[in-house]
């Protein structure tokens, strides 16, 4: 006879399994990973009135070779541009600026030195030196437009002193390239002074029968424009450059007045006869080399 027992089965441990949690939603980069972009950066760039590729940009001066607009360019860049090759010797290249107001706005004025050191690889906003120009000799100073808007301060004030006082006695002629915001603001009071020892030295080297080329390229304003730039024996400017003490819009909302179209650009300038030429960037190595000729330079 069978015998039928009463016993309960017994349970393993694992009688109540762990519920498993579900599983998270897959997010769609997961899914489709991101493609590498097929173009790199920087690769074209926006003109005022297109597209357009960076080497072709860069082939022609950095003037965009559709609507002619003249891009902003850095000291060495115009060096480059102006000066026979390898003729170029640097000049005046122990200055370096201080801090003796211990100015400071949003940064410390050392903190945003240093920071425009870094990022252009520049001591401050001046390239000065000797070269030769379509075989001509000539001390050019170039303001860059790339370190702090290319603002006048000590150095650059001294720079540009050093170097037509060195003109001066060699009988060089000088052509000055300017492009800069004004005097800097954070060496206040000091910065300010510039403008009347740049333009004390311009008068030396005009008594002693001295060359002064200005180049005057987008912007030239405030401080500079009030010195040295516009005391040129020749003042050129590359098309549709900014050219002021005040800008425009200052000017407008002060008089309350419409200005006329194109106020305050070279060809406006050169209608009212503050500017001698307005010259292409691809025309300006020969233009000064004219001058320089006609000068007997």
């Amino acid at each position: 006879m069978t015998q039928i027992s009463t016993k309960p089965a017994s349970t393993p441990a694992t009688t109540v399994a762990a519920t498993a949690a579900p599983a998270a939603p897959r997010t769609w980069t997961e899914l489709k990973p991101a493609r590498k972009a097929s173009i790199p950066e920087g690769l074209w760039l926006r003109c005022p009135s297109m597209m357009i590729y960076r080497r072709h940009l860069e082939a022609n001066l950095h003037v965009c070779p559709e609507c002619q607009h003249h891009y902003r360019i850095s000291a060495s860049e115009r060096v480059k541009q102006l000066a026979d090759e390898g003729s170029f010797v640097a000049m005046f290249e122990g200055l370096s600026p201080m801090d003796p107001l211990k100015f400071k706005d949003l940064k410390a004025y050392k903190d945003r030195l240093l920071a425009e050191q870094i990022k252009t690889g520049a001591v401050d906003a001046i390239k000065a030196g000797r070269c030769f120009i379509k075989g001509r000799e000539a001390m050019i100073v170039c303001l860059d437009l790339t370190f702090m808007m290319g603002s006048m301060g000590s150095v650059v004030g001294e720079t540009i002193t050093r170097a037509i006082e060195d003109a001066t006695k060699t009988k060089t002629p000088v052509v000055v390239v300017s492009c800069s915001g004004g005097a800097r603001m954070q060496e206040s009071g000091l910065s300010l002074m510039q403008m009347a020892k740049t333009s004390a030295a311009i008068a030396r080297h005009d008594d002693a029968g001295g060359l002064f080329i200005s180049v005057l390229t987008d912007p030239t304003t405030g401080g500079v424009t009030a010195s040295f730039a516009m005391l040129g024996d020749i003042i050129m400017a590359e098309p549709n450059a900014l050219i002021c003490f005040a800008g425009p819009r200052v000017i407008q909302q002060t008089i309350r007045q419409e200005l006329p179209e194109g106020f305050q650009r070279s060809e406006f300038l050169k209608k009212s006869g503050f500017v001698d030429k307005v010259v292409p960037r691809s025309g300006l190595r020969s233009e000064i080399a004219r001058v320089i000729d006609y000068a007997g330079g």
